[in-house]
């Protein structure tokens, strides 16, 4: 088809002296479509067989209402007709609606009584004017509109044209066409350009005379796929960002094998504690144990739980090397924390202020559900420094959580093993229209601190 297309433009354009005026006008002389001529002229001038003018017009086109204005009148006249036929005794509207139809009674009721061509008194409606004494300029105008087919100019004036359109009667339509004469490279008969240099035209010869397209050395090539982040990696990418803006360290939390003295004692936490059970926790079959921990360390943690210290009674309980030496698949990343922590304790020069950030994964043992996974991302962020307070604790959590939007928070006290006081951080989400719960937070205990060898005053 688009070949046909081609050959009937060339065709006219035989004679240096014809031009195709007007695209539009032309292709249905010829049994063309209009699109498929637009397209060809487009390709045509892409390789300079043609050159194309683009020409614009505007036009109005009549709605389907209007074209029942123009064939029955406007419905302010049909209903006006309607009440003088029922004498001077008028018309209820039900009758008027039974005698026009709904939808004329509604749109010419309207106007009569704007035009004051009809009354109401009572219930009913009375017309007060003959006939011969109003005209339909609505009809006459849309008449005049469809003869000089949609053309306002020099039929109708702007404020009928304005009345119109707000009556929605006609729509202003733009039409693209094209004036088209030769081009440079003009010939009766299009020749395609070859894209590519192929064996074939190698083997016979062929590219000697063959046409081909001219290349284009300074255009950009396509993107190249090379993958894609995945939504939680960009999400942790961003997070990683805001912490490091607000002064953090990250935190080496590449290894997910544990043993419950990190994970569990060194926190404060009691060796009877329901998290430590094997329906909690995924604990190693091979190895079982850990090899080692730091020995004066460990007889610390052993006697905060068993005697207490730093203010605290302890838990009272004795404390078995068996049960802190299992190894299991960390259940936070705060048995990361510790281990900073003690680190600091015991740096060479002595504790010095830290910030420390970790974005890791981490495993319960969970019956899994539309919300529980056996293992997730768990975001954690620990602030040493002297003298701490619960509301340096809460302008962190809250400028965080700002760098990422949440601007609305509530804290609620809550219990951990490890830290107290502690606190749930809720966010108020605007299109749920509800606070969720969105963290966890608290100070260290004293319990916890000071077998690591940390000064009294650090928080």
């Amino acid at each position: 088809m688009s070949e046909a297309v081609e050959d009937a433009i060339l065709q006219q354009l035989s004679s240096p002296e014809v031009t195709i005026e007007d695209t539009f006008t032309w292709a249905p002389s010829k049994n063309l479509d209009h699109n498929a001529v637009v397209g060809s002229v487009k390709s045509l001038s892409a390789d300079a067989y043609v050159t194309a003018t683009e020409l614009s017009t505007s036009f109005f086109t009549l709605s389907a209402e209007a074209n029942e204005v123009v064939a029955n009148g406007a419905q302010e006249v049909r209903v006006l007709a309607a009440l003088i036929e029922g004498g001077e005794e008028g018309m209820t509207m039900p009758e008027l609606q039974s005698k026009v139809g709904k939808n004329v009674c509604k749109i010419g009721m309207g106007n009569c009584m704007k035009n004051k061509w009809a009354k109401k008194a009572g219930d009913k409606l009375i017309a007060t004017k003959a006939m011969d004494a109003v005209s339909d300029d609505t009809q006459v105008q849309l008449k005049a509109l469809d003869a000089a087919n949609g053309i306002a100019e020099g039929v109708i004036d702007g404020k009928q044209v304005n009345l119109l359109k707000r009556r929605k009667l006609i729509t202003l339509v733009t039409r693209k066409s094209y004036s088209v004469a030769r081009g440079a490279e003009y010939a009766p008969k299009r020749v395609k350009k070859a894209a590519d240099l192929t064996k074939e035209m190698l083997d016979s010869g062929a590219w000697k005379t063959t046409p081909f397209k001219p290349y284009n050395f300074l255009t950009v090539g396509e993107k190249v796929g090379g993958g894609y982040l995945h939504p939680l990696l960009k999400v942790r990418a961003e997070f990683r960002k805001i912490f490091m803006q607000m002064g953090f360290q990250e935190m080496p939390t590449n290894k997910w094998v544990e043993s419950s003295f990190w994970n569990f004692d060194t926190l404060f936490q009691p060796q009877s504690h329901p998290a430590r059970d094997a329906h909690d926790t995924f604990f190693i079959k091979e190895p079982a144990a850990t090899v080692s921990v730091p020995e004066e360390y460990y007889e610390r943690v052993k006697e905060m739980h068993e005697k207490g210290g730093a203010g605290s009674i302890g838990y009272r309980y004795d404390f078995k090397r068996e049960e802190a030496f299992k190894n299991l698949l960390r259940t936070h990343t705060t048995a990361v924390s510790s281990q900073m922590l003690y680190k600091l304790a015991n740096q060479e020069g002595g504790f010095k202020p830290a910030r420390y950030f970790s974005i890791d994964r981490v495993f319960r043992n969970e019956t899994m559900d539309a919300t529980h996974l056996c293992e997730f991302h768990q975001v954690e962020g620990l602030v040493a420094d002297y003298n701490l307070s619960l509301g340096d604790l809460i302008g962190t959590i809250e400028t965080f959580f700002k760098k990422i939007g949440i601007t609305q928070l509530r804290f609620k006290p809550a219990f951990n093993p490890y830290t107290e006081p502690s606190m749930e951080i809720f966010g108020y989400h605007p299109d749920l229209k509800q606070w969720t719960e969105i963290g966890n937070s608290g100070m260290f205990r004293p319990e916890m601190l000071a077998p690591m060898g940390l000064p009294e005053n650090v928080r």
